[in-house]
């Protein structure tokens, strides 16, 4: 789509203002003027999971009432926007995409939200990034009868990866950022080591244990006395800072495969640190598995139970058959009888289903 000079300029506006600060509430209190003008709404609100509460969410409003808040743990039941969403995360959606207009005014969340004052009659929303331990949601929201338009659809995906990158590295870092000087904080980040770096060679600072991790996982270039960041990570980080870089979903983000472990490095660009913009290189070594629930255990075989925490750990239908020991059409063979067991559509459907079954209570 061929953007006009107006959006052009919002849209850039926008992409400096996401990545302004690590403290969410802010970034988008800042945001929100632009997002007004780029995508017009009457209020718009953005959700994250908890990581260790995977069904609850923390949720911050662009103008939203706050009633919509108090009162979603009873609409989440009857949502029609999060049961459509989760099936394509990082996809927009309209509301005419997620059922027809006359469903929409006979679906439970519509009629119950006009009974709390809020004449629900459009919505544009997105599923943020599915993981393991957290997603997020950003929804747009019109009171009134005039539709979003496929072109605002279109500059909300243009946007999305902006949203990503932001909710996730606020989750990342923004507690270590309110505690004083945030390189110094990254010491005491937990749970990743990392590497800082003020582009393009020169390195901050590392965590005690980033050196020994990168040597495990690249014992053919790095020495025992060897301390240098492995030159396929520079390049990506040399890639990522090219002028004109029009970032898109998991660009930022680079996973070296072990089996039944991966190292996953994250490039996140932070805000300006006196004077400087640097770049951390978040690298955790994961294996991603989420527990099954059990009432999944229960419906399944024991060699489906297997197939399905394969899924659970983010392995590739290769790695589940090498693991289990069967072909790969046998595997393929297991998730067509495994989804309609589970209710399940998809993978990723899988995913998010499996971390909502966490939820405690």
């Amino acid at each position: 789509m061929d953007l006009t000079a107006r959006e052009q300029a919002l849209l850039l506006e926008l992409t400096q203002v996401l990545s302004s600060s690590l403290d969410l509430t802010e970034v988008l209190a800042r945001a929100q003027g632009t997002l007004a003008q780029l995508l017009p709404c009457d209020y718009a609100a953005v959700c994250v999971s908890r990581p260790e509460r995977p069904g609850d969410y923390e949720w911050m409003g662009l103008g939203a009432p706050g009633i919509l808040f108090a009162h979603y743990p009873e609409l989440a039941a009857v949502d029609f926007v999060r049961e459509s969403v989760v099936k394509q995360p990082n996809v927009v959606l309209r509301d005419s995409d997620m059922l027809s207009r006359k469903e929409l005014k006979r679906s439970l969340l519509y009629l119950r939200c006009r009974e709390l004052g809020l004449p629900l009659e459009h919505v544009m929303a997105v599923l943020l990034d599915l993981r393991q331990d957290w997603h997020g949601g950003f929804t747009l929201y019109r009171e009134h009868t005039l539709p979003f338009s496929e072109r605002e659809q279109a500059l909300l995906e243009d946007l999305t990866p902006y949203l990503t990158n932001t909710v996730r590295n606020c989750r990342l870092f923004g507690n270590e950022a309110t505690r004083g000087d945030l390189l110094d904080a990254l010491f005491r980040h937990q749970g990743a080591e990392c590497v800082v770096m003020d582009p393009p060679e020169h390195e901050k600072l590392r965590t005690p244990g980033a050196t020994e991790l990168l040597r495990r996982w690249y014992p053919e270039e790095l020495k025992a006395d060897d301390s240098r960041l492995p030159q396929e990570l520079r390049e990506h980080l040399t890639r990522l800072r090219a002028p004109g870089t029009k970032r898109t979903l998991g660009v930022d983000t680079w996973m070296r495969s072990g089996g039944k472990h991966d190292l996953k490095v994250t490039f996140v660009e932070l805000p300006e640190q006196r004077g400087s913009r640097p770049w951390v290189l978040v690298l955790q070594e994961c294996s991603r598995a989420i527990p099954m629930p059990e009432a999944w255990r229960q419906k399944l075989s024991k060699r489906e139970a297997e197939v399905v925490q394969g899924l659970l750990s983010n392995w590739s239908n290769e790695t589940i058959a090498e693991d289990l020991g069967l072909t790969l059409n046998t595997v393929k063979t297991h998730l067509r009888n495994i989804f309609p067991k589970l209710g399940i559509e998809s993978r990723t459907d899988l995913l998010y289903q499996a971390a909502w079954r966490q939820k405690p209570g």
